[in-house]
């Protein structure tokens, strides 16, 4: 599978290619970034033919939007998609901080708010740091942090920019496949045309398939997956490693070293098996990879071109990795 390779989002008029780039790591996601840093990142994921960008207003608190919008400026605007998100206002004061943001802008910090007027205000925000007229994909992001406003008003505010051609498809970005299989079948029809699935549907975790993946093939749902490397440890599994663990509990770690075991007897890289996984089923139409610098995107590019013989999923099953539920892709 090529990164360049463009598919219809759901029932969308949009195309977006498979892989996307996501835009965190670029607003500082617990390492500083520079602006040219950011700037060669993005113009190398345009180089190997990306298309996808996702933001968001609380990646570095605003600098990852203005950061895509800096990068893109230059580009046909129909050749890509931008994905940004609502739930989150970037104002002074604003006391929702996260430690995870290593620079970010003085003075200023995220205030949640999921209401009908908060949603139109960040979409104003958001369109002035990214320098655009329209945002392609919206995502209300965290819906669970405030369902019932997240389900109502924020919707409300997402379908009548939708309607108004503001935005060319609505979306939810979550973490938690349960909130997202809530959120489509709590929502007034028609709902959201797709969904972002961050961490719940890779090697290591597959309970998107339980709640969420049935759910958004049989609506047409298109579905984004984020967080194959589950937060690096796939790429790297020692204690202390970006992953986030300063100790990864022993059951998780041996399924890591059982996946690289597997992985050095067929010679594929563990990077290749997690970023081609999600592919096996049918409702996911991209995989949206993070990175900071020009090469990571190469390497995740060469990992998704990187052939993988049926026979390698076929002794993942055998070895008990995958269940006999999970769809596997095709050699």
């Amino acid at each position: 599978m090529r990164a360049d390779e463009s598919v219809p989002l759901g029932r969308t008029a949009l195309r977006i290619t498979r892989l996307g780039l996501g835009l965190a790591s670029l607003g500082g996601l617990f390492t500083p970034v520079s602006d040219d840093d950011a700037a060669h990142t993005i113009d190398r994921a345009w180089d190997v033919g990306v298309r996808l960008f996702d933001t968001a207003p609380v990646y570095g608190y605003g600098r990852s939007e203005r950061r895509a919008g800096a990068a893109l400026s230059s580009r046909p605007r129909a050749q890509y998609t931008l994905c940004t998100k609502v739930g989150r206002l970037i104002e002074p004061g604003g006391r929702d901080t996260q430690p995870i943001w290593a620079d970010p802008p003085p003075g200023v910090g995220p205030r949640r708010d999921f209401s009908y007027a908060g949603v139109m205000r960040s979409v104003e925000d958001s369109l002035e740091r990214l320098g655009l007229d329209r945002i392609d994909v919206l995502h209300v992001h965290d819906p669970d942090e405030d369902f019932a406003m997240a389900v109502s008003d924020a919707y409300r505010a997402l379908a009548e920019l939708r309607n108004r051609g503001v935005i060319g498809a609505v979306s939810i970005g979550v973490n938690h496949a349960p909130v997202a299989a809530r959120y489509l079948k709590e929502v007034d029809d028609p709902g959201p045309d797709c969904v972002m699935l961050a961490g719940r549907y890779n090697l290591l975790d597959q309970s998107g398939l339980d709640a969420v993946l049935p759910l958004c093939a049989s609506r047409g749902v298109a579905v984004m997956v984020a967080g194959v490397y589950q937060s690096g440890l796939l790429a790297d599994p020692r204690p202390g490693a970006p992953h986030g663990y300063t100790r990864v509990p022993g059951e998780l770690a041996r399924r890591v070293a059982a996946w690289h075991a597997i992985c050095r007897s067929f010679t594929v890289p563990p990077t290749a098996a997690a970023v081609q996984f999600p592919f096996g089923h049918p409702a996911v139409t991209s995989v949206v990879v993070g990175a900071r610098t020009p090469e990571e995107v190469d390497a995740t590019a060469r990992m998704l071109a990187f052939p993988i013989q049926r026979e390698f999923w076929a002794a993942v099953r055998s070895a008990g990795l995958l269940p006999a539920r999970v769809p596997i892709p095709d050699g």
